[in-house]
């Protein structure tokens, strides 16, 4: 196994929050480049407030990667 797939996976899954909740949930946030995985840990609590359920679950897909990585 790569050891940056984990990284990879936690930047694609941040760019994608971003894409898809940037106006619902992450409105007052900005993107940073290259997302990090602490990055992508401080916009969980936003996912899962305002993200509605598929929200909530890419929420807990990012930190279940993060916390591993």
């Amino acid at each position: 196994m790569d050891t940056d797939e984990p990284l990879r996976e936690i930047e694609r899954l941040y760019r994608q929050a971003f894409a898809e909740y940037g106006v619902i949930a992450l409105w007052n946030m900005r993107p940073v480049e290259p997302p990090t995985p602490g990055a992508a840990l401080a916009i969980v609590a936003a996912l899962r407030t305002y993200g509605r359920m598929e929200g909530r679950r890419l929420a807990e897909r990012i930190e279940s990667l993060c916390r591993a990585a």
